[in-house]
């Protein structure tokens, strides 16, 4: 079977550009995590009904889609309206497994994919994985990239960071962190040492048992999140 890797990380960490240069340099399969969320509310499908019926058409774009920046402002921040919008959205945990057990079925024994997911670890996501990769970053590294790539401002971009998981509770769920705070060179040489050896690893059957469950073990998903 392909082996499976999940890459997670903070807002401007870099975790997209880790996952580009796996595409770039070694061909893997990708899919992010928030683009296959994005189309389970296209205009037509049950979970663009549900949010415009939770939050009002005015959160409808002029292009007819939900705009994303404008549900942004509403739930970032806002443990209530990030609720409401998830429970709008559907089942994303099946959506995230359909994914990756269709990459099991199709894809060669040498290949790889990459699942790219915010909340890859407390999501459970990782469980379908083989390793589990941190993207890291200081907020002092992470802000201004944050600011220049989405056009934010300092509040903005603040409210943003202020929102995420700290990557120092997730490092013991991860099988490597990747602390992004230097040259984007030296970052990329990671990634490439990283990941040659993990994908050794595996097709020589010695990758150790991600972190991640032992993780889980010792830190149950709340109840009122349980499946």
């Amino acid at each position: 079977m392909p082996m499976i890797l999940g890459v997670t990380g903070s807002i401007a960490t870099g975790k997209s550009g880790l996952c580009t240069r796996l595409v770039e340099k070694y061909h893997v399969t990708h899919g992010d995590a928030d683009k296959i969320v994005h189309r389970m509310f296209d205009p037509g499908k049950q979970g663009f009904d549900n949010a415009v019926a939770e939050f009002g058409p005015e959160i409808i774009g002029e292009d007819g889609m939900i705009d994303r920046k404008k549900i942004g402002a509403l739930v970032f921040g806002n443990p209530t309206n990030m609720s409401r919008w998830m429970r709008a959205i559907g089942n994303i945990e099946d959506e995230m497994r359909t994914t990756i057990e269709r990459w099991r079925a199709t894809l060669g024994p040498n290949d790889v994919a990459v699942l790219e997911a915010v909340n890859l670890i407390e999501a459970d996501y990782s469980q379908w994985c083989d390793a589990t990769w941190l993207v890291a970053a200081s907020d002092e590294i992470a802000k201004p990239r944050l600011m220049a790539r989405n056009n934010f401002n300092d509040a903005e971009a603040q409210q943003r960071l202020d929102a995420q998981r700290k990557w120092q509770d997730r490092a013991p769920a991860a099988d490597h962190v990747f602390m992004n705070d230097g040259t984007y060179e030296d970052f990329l040489a990671e990634v490439d040492r990283v990941f040659e050896e993990t994908h050794r690893q595996y097709l020589a059957g010695t990758l150790p048992k991600s972190k991640w469950f032992a993780w889980r073990e010792a830190n149950p998903r709340p109840a009122t999140q349980a499946r």
